[in-house]
């Protein structure tokens, strides 16, 4: 079993070609589900039933695993039984018609449009390490990008010119984005001091040794600055969700913010629907005196 796994993840990495956030999570995964087999004492995948798969994913719930979590899991078993279905190893899947528990839905922490121009507006250093980090901040905020997308750019992909930016997003699928004139200004002065580094890289974002930013740099970059300049915890999805949130709020045009975003499903994007009636009910029961929702204590 172990053998056939292996095979698969290298055809996942390499064929697929796989994002590493994707490959290393259904690694993690898929090791749960082959752990768990090996203690039911089953000695092939095609002996992996539904009732095998409902006991892992019961018991994975009862440890505390978000339902998200674990329909990611069962993500990762339908794309091994794709596999093995596919290579005449097995003749089923065991998690067809498994559904993974429901949870809470969270809705996305954001920024307020204040709290965001506090942030962008706060004072930035003339040096290579402040202005990248400042058009970094910009860019994320201005066109939604996801952390990944950011990451992957290369000088070539934005059109400081036209305003535009062209991404790779999830499933190699390419989108243009508007990019704001604060964000164009920011990344025209992180162009003009990232010429004075000598560097190969097409990297539009850059370290100082002149490689490809990870995107572990720009999650401790984001952090520092919202712990410098806000006071607060901020990651660069939070800048996404800030994005989207803000359009809507201004346009309530869901199927822009969709695009924008680049979500394949438009459920996926109305969740930030209930961030704006969120706001909206805040505003009710604030500006209304007579309408509170909530009795006073």
């Amino acid at each position: 079993m172990q053998e056939q796994l292996s095979a698969y993840l290298e055809y996942l990495q390499t064929e697929r070609q796989a994002s590493a956030h994707t490959f290393s999570a259904y690694r993690s995964d898929l090791a749960k589900v082959l752990t768990f087999a090996q203690q039911q004492q089953l000695e092939s995948w095609s002996a992996l039933q539904v009732a095998h798969l409902r006991e892992l994913v019961a018991e994975l719930h009862h440890g505390g695993l978000t339902g998200r979590s674990i329909a990611r899991l069962l993500s990762a078993v339908r794309g091994l039984y794709a596999y093995l279905l596919r290579e005449g190893i097995c003749q089923h899947d065991p998690a067809a018609g498994i559904r993974p528990p429901k949870g809470p839905r969270k809705l996305p922490k954001v920024l307020d449009v204040d709290r965001a121009q506090q942030l962008l507006d706060s004072p930035v250093a003339d040096d290579f390490v402040g202005c990248r980090d400042h058009a970094i901040l910009e860019l994320l905020y201005s066109s939604g990008l996801r952390l990944s997308e950011l990451v992957g750019l290369n000088i070539a992909d934005i059109d400081l010119a036209q305003g535009l930016v062209l991404v790779l997003g999830k499933g190699n699928k390419q989108r243009l984005l508007p990019v704001g004139s604060k964000a164009v200004s920011a990344v025209q002065r992180w162009l003009a001091v990232r010429g004075t580094l000598q560097s190969e890289d097409q990297a539009l974002f850059i370290g100082v040794r002149g490689r490809r930013m990870s995107p572990q740099l720009v999650r401790e970059r984001v952090r520092q600055a919202g712990a410098r300049d806000l006071g607060q915890h901020l990651h660069p999805h939070m800048l996404r969700h800030s994005f989207a949130s803000h359009i809507l709020e201004s346009s309530h045009d869901l199927r822009a913010v969709q695009e924008l975003l680049g979500h394949a499903d438009i459920s996926t994007t109305q969740i930030y629907t209930h961030l704006d009636f969120q706001h909206l009910a805040q505003v009710y029961d604030q500006a209304h005196p007579r309408a509170r929702r909530k009795p006073e204590p």
